[in-house]
């Protein structure tokens, strides 16, 4: 049986902001998807312990106020997620999230930041980025490559967008089209697979690199395009 006919665990974050080296978790979701099983999911709510800007809780609905009454500790709530994903992994099921690359990064220094052990010092995982599988597939289609434009050109039911739970269900959906309109990714084993996405992520940042470096206005932004994949390692001790 391919890997797209077993069962797929999503995962999604949404945040304090869009640097994963300093910004917070605020909600998170985990889905099981697919296999023959209705879809499963868990979701949390953390008290990040910072403001949360009106820009992100434009995206997400979650202002400082209904974080600090109803989120639990940040700590509590990472080791939680983190478990939970560990769990999968050891179950032999992949990770799926939509640009992996933040989620896993923003939630490998969350984890550091509140001395939680990090996934990838538990497990190795293999994981399934719906973003970096259709820029290989079709590398040359016009238009946006959002979770959002993905879920009309895939023809996937996206309710309540921006929210963790929503938007891990629509990854998962989302790659199963992927898998299922170009038959030769199935074939590949989840390692190949894995591994090959980290090829190909490199070559699609690098493309994103020497797009703003010859952009008049956009060049200061080449240098903080990151080839890593799927996660950006830590190179030094996370603050508070």
């Amino acid at each position: 049986m391919t890997w797209h006919r077993k069962p797929l665990f999503g995962f999604d974050l949404e945040t304090s902001g869009i640097d994963p080296e300093v910004d917070r978790i605020v909600t998170a979701s985990t889905v099981r998807y697919g296999g023959g099983a209705p879809t499963s999911g868990r979701s949390w709510m953390a008290d990040p312990g910072v403001e949360i800007p009106e820009e992100a809780t434009g995206v997400h609905g979650v202002t400082t106020a209904h974080a600090q009454q109803y989120g639990r500790p940040a700590a509590a709530v990472i080791e939680e997620v983190t478990t939970s994903l560990a769990l999968a992994v050891a179950a032999g099921m992949p990770i799926v999230a939509m640009n992996a690359q933040f989620d896993l990064t923003l939630l490998d220094r969350e984890a550091r930041r509140h001395r939680v052990r990090p996934l990838f010092e538990r497990v190795a995982p293999r994981v399934l980025d719906p973003r970096v599988l259709d820029k290989r597939v079709d590398r040359y289609r016009r238009g946006g490559r959002t979770l959002t434009d993905l879920c009309r050109h895939y023809v996937v039911q996206l309710d309540d967008a921006h929210t963790a739970e929503a938007d891990a269900t629509a990854a998962c959906a989302v790659t199963w089209k992927i898998a299922h309109r170009s038959r030769w990714l199935p074939r590949l084993s989840l390692d190949e697979l894995h591994h090959e996405q980290v090829g190909w992520a490199r070559e699609q940042a690098e493309g994103l690199r020497d797009y703003f470096a010859r952009t008049e206005g956009k060049e200061e932004w080449a240098a903080g395009v990151r080839l890593e994949w799927p996660l950006i390692p830590a190179l030094s001790r996370v603050g508070r």
